[in-house]
């Protein structure tokens, strides 16, 4: 199966594990840090969550996760993004794959769909390895919600886990924009860069007031949305229009991407 096949060769290349471990690595700096300072200080500064990360090691994972959001998973999503097309260019294997009984739009979704599994492993490595490093170096008792309310371990998982399907959804629309400019180049690196910069010009963007009435239509507006989902009852507000937007941009730069690559010469 081609998709068995692609997730394969992803995830066993050493740049995938290298990606995926520098972000398990950023809430194991986080817990580190905050159990090297605790004597000095309590709560203080940061990240949302950072402090109660004393009182309750299960908080490592919602600050790990709300840090890497802005810029480590980006970042990673545009490493593999970029590299869907472009990198089969660049080896000399796209022609190979598109002269044997495959398609281009099959070519393409299996692209985005391999992509899309490693941003839910990325997500996953970092509230796993936040709930990990919590356990070990906190105590852990119940969480207090952003609601004032308090849930024990089995309401923290419920939550953990639709946090890890808000970030992954908040990152489709990213995905679709890396695939698409990994069409439009046999260069690897710049169909990366390319990613990575547009997601930060886009919250730069996001942050401007001058330009509120664009930032309903931005792919990262609702990416610090998450926090609805930290509150008794659930509000799925956010979710539901961060939804509808991704699957805007899934679609219009997934047919732009198509018509890409539909025209792409790659047997010169």
């Amino acid at each position: 199966m081609l998709l068995a096949d692609e997730l394969k060769t992803l995830f066993r290349r050493w740049r995938t594990i290298a990606l995926l471990s520098a972000l398990a690595a950023v809430p194991v700096l986080i817990a580190v840090a905050v159990r090297v300072t605790s004597h000095i200080r309590a709560g203080g500064g940061g990240p949302a969550f950072v402090g109660s990360i004393t009182q309750n090691g299960l908080f490592v994972s919602f600050s790990a996760l709300i840090v890497s959001i802005p810029a480590f998973l980006p970042l990673a999503v545009g490493v593999v993004a970029g590299d869907t097309i472009a990198g089969e260019a660049s080896l000399g294997t796209l022609r190979y794959l598109l002269t044997a009984p495959i398609g281009r739009l099959r070519l393409l979704v299996v692209k985005f769909l391999g992509s899309m599994a490693f941003v839910v492993a990325a997500v996953l490595a970092v509230v796993a390895m936040g709930v990990l490093v919590g356990v070990i170096l906190f105590p852990v008792g119940q969480v207090t919600l952003l609601s004032g309310a308090t849930v024990g371990f089995g309401g923290f998982v419920v939550r953990a886990l639709l946090l890890v399907a808000y970030a992954a959804l908040s990152l489709v629309g990213l995905t679709a924009i890396g695939v698409f400019l990994s069409t439009l180049t046999s260069v690897p690196v710049g169909a990366m860069a390319a990613t990575v910069v547009l997601a930060a010009v886009t919250q730069v963007a996001d942050s401007l007031p001058q330009l509120d009435w664009l930032h309903p239509w931005l792919f990262s507006h609702y990416w610090f949305g998450l926090g609805d989902l930290l509150r008794a009852p659930l509000v799925w507000d956010s979710f539901g229009q961060n939804a509808l937007l991704q699957l805007g941009y899934l679609v219009v730069f997934g047919l732009l991407a198509h018509a890409r690559l539909s025209t792409k010469d790659v047997l010169s």
